[in-house]
């Protein structure tokens, strides 16, 4: 989706792309209406003398290539986002993460590295959690108190136990289809089973200091009208914990299992309070969506476009060296939960898959019993039995200390607890 508006923009050049399967990366670009003469640089001077791109499997190449200015981290692999990252703060490059797993993960580190580092280090335009910010950063610059912000999703209850062989029928694709169009369903999955909204949540916290539930995303049923008496104070008949100030997560779907009716999916949204009744009364008279009271307001965008919009934070990040959103603080964090009882001895598959879902809780809440964040539980051991809906911990799993991954989510611990 980025390399089609890319060709597109003016100023940019795509000098490289850095991927494991080449031909694949042919094939999308062929897709996409790339001319194969485009792609055909053999080096990196080639392709800033001749407007190509350079096609590698060696992302350090690329990385370390003279005259890059940004680099798009988009593989989704916690473990190699950081590792990207890390290697481009050296070289003295901006980066872009489409890979909001490794922000979850580790973001408020990489982003003090990055700001130690004299470069930027951003959240993707286009993805859902950049965009959220930009709603609150919004709010909060026209000096309007921010309730609450987020997203909606398809979710209901029992999603959290899905497994790559119950997503198709839970997101309502024909599974021939699925195969067909080479969908991964451990991927798909992570959006099914609320790891992935937990993910983006813990992302948008750390960026605005917003406030995480103790009790979890809630995913209650709301339209986009109902959004500003849902997402305010509980003492005022809202569903949030406190005064307000928190990330939540809505769902397009009932506890029936019907779809809700103007509902909110693929968007984002924010909430916000009228601070006096002559605030209130502007509400009304431009006629913004509000709670009965008239005091809080909501406003939303109907949905996202991914890569299409990625572009707003290459130039941000080259033109004006700034982010479209990053770490401040360490507010939220993700930690794997048991689908089922798990056994000790038995290897966990991550995100998205048959033995753990990501719950989003306080950062302050994970520290405490040390929980082990989603990110990191792909391809380890349980060293003890684990009963369902509990969480994981550091203690319950075999670790290998020297993995970069590892050394370097358990330094942020030390640098932000």
């Amino acid at each position: 989706m980025f390399l089609s508006q890319a060709e597109r923009t003016t100023g940019m050049h795509v000098v490289g792309v850095a991927d494991l399967d080449l031909e694949r990366v042919r094939a999308q670009l062929a897709r996409i209406g790339w001319p194969a003469e485009r792609y055909g640089a053999v080096s990196f001077a080639e392709a800033f003398r001749n407007g190509m791109t350079v096609l590698t499997e060696n992302a350090d190449a690329l990385i370390q290539a003279d005259g890059i200015e940004v680099v798009v981290e988009a593989t989704g692999n916690p473990p190699a986002g950081i590792r990207h990252a890390l290697a481009c703060f050296k070289a003295g490059r901006h980066v872009v993460m489409v890979n909001v797993e490794a922000d979850a993960l580790a973001g408020p580190l990489l982003a003090r590295k990055a700001a130690e580092a004299g470069v930027v280090h951003s959240m993707a335009y286009g993805d859902q959690p950049a965009l959220i910010y930009e709603m609150v950063d919004w709010a909060r610059t026209c000096g309007l108190e921010v309730v609450a912000a987020g997203k909606d999703t398809k979710h209901m209850a029992h999603y959290h136990q899905s497994t790559p062989e119950t997503v198709w029928e839970y997101y309502g694709i024909d599974v021939e289809r699925a195969v067909l169009g080479g969908m991964n369903a451990q991927m798909f999955n992570s959006f099914i089973d609320g790891t992935k909204s937990g993910i983006e949540m813990a992302a948008v916290a750390n960026a605005t200091g917003l406030n995480v539930p103790h009790k979890g995303l809630s995913f209650a049923p709301a339209s986009v009208y109902e959004l500003a008496g849902l997402l305010k104070p509980g003492a005022d008949g809202g569903t949030l914990e406190g005064r307000g100030g928190y990330v939540e997560v809505v769902s397009c779907f009932g506890a029936n299992g019907q779809e809700v009716a103007n509902h909110l999916r693929q968007g984002v949204y924010v909430t916000f309070a009228g601070a006096d009744e002559y605030v209130r009364r502007c509400f009304a008279e431009y006629h913004l969506s509000t709670d009965e009271s008239g005091e809080y307001a909501a406003l939303w965008r109907p949905s996202h476009l991914i890569g299409l919009e990625l572009g707003v934070s290459v130039a941000t990040a080259a033109l004006r060296g700034e982010s479209t959103g990053h770490a401040e603080d360490w507010a939220g964090d993700v930690v794997a939960t048991a689908k089922r009882d798990l056994r000790a001895g038995e290897m966990l598959d991550g995100e998205g898959g048959y033995c753990v879902w990501g719950k989003l809780m306080p950062a302050a809440d994970s520290l405490a019993f040390g929980g082990l964040p989603i990110g990191l539980a792909h391809g380890v051991r349980l060293r003890n039995t684990i009963p369902f809906g509990k969480p994981v911990t550091w203690d319950d799993v075999e670790i290998d200390s020297e993995n970069q991954a590892i050394a370097f989510r358990r330094e942020m611990e030390r640098a932000f607890a």
